[in-house]
């Protein structure tokens, strides 16, 4: 009786293990949605498809730092190998050369920090953006998986 009770909680424990890895995944989807969704708003105003709104770069700016914040814990080696749902994956890569990525994270960290003293009107945003743009692309590059 007692080996079927330790293999119950055994199961039970191992279930929630699952769901806490798809939910540290969903996370990390939700994050780098949030970030494209802020590049996006930011890019229009760039196109001149939206007037410049400092409030609205900002915004932007802030979100992308909680990103760089939340970076060492998106990625835990527990989901290496998962598949989530969307178009996107991270790659093994961001495990199997993890200084890579990290020197990555520090590069969109750096170029985020800069580009906040920086940005305070069109002109300086459309210097700063591709700098912001070129570290975060380059990291979907090496560490991030088109599927499908």
């Amino acid at each position: 009786m007692k080996r079927i009770v330790v293999v119950a909680a055994a199961l039970v424990f191992s279930a929630g293990a699952v769901v806490a890895q798809q939910d540290q995944v969903k996370q990390a989807q939700a994050q780098m949605k949030d970030n494209g969704k802020n590049a996006g708003a930011l890019a229009a105003m760039v196109k001149g498809e939206k007037p410049y709104d400092q409030a609205t770069v900002n915004a932007a700016l802030a979100q992308f730092e909680d990103t760089v914040k939340k970076f060492p814990t998106l990625f835990p080696e527990s989901t290496k190998g998962l598949s989530p749902e969307g178009d996107y994956a991270a790659s093994p890569k961001i495990w199997e050369d993890k200084a890579g990525f990290e020197a990555h994270v520090a590069s969109f960290a750096k170029a985020v920090a800069d580009a906040k003293g920086k940005i305070k009107d069109l002109d300086t945003l459309k210097a700063e953006l591709p700098v912001i743009g070129k570290q975060c692309g380059g990291c979907h590059e090496t560490y991030r998986i088109k599927k499908g």
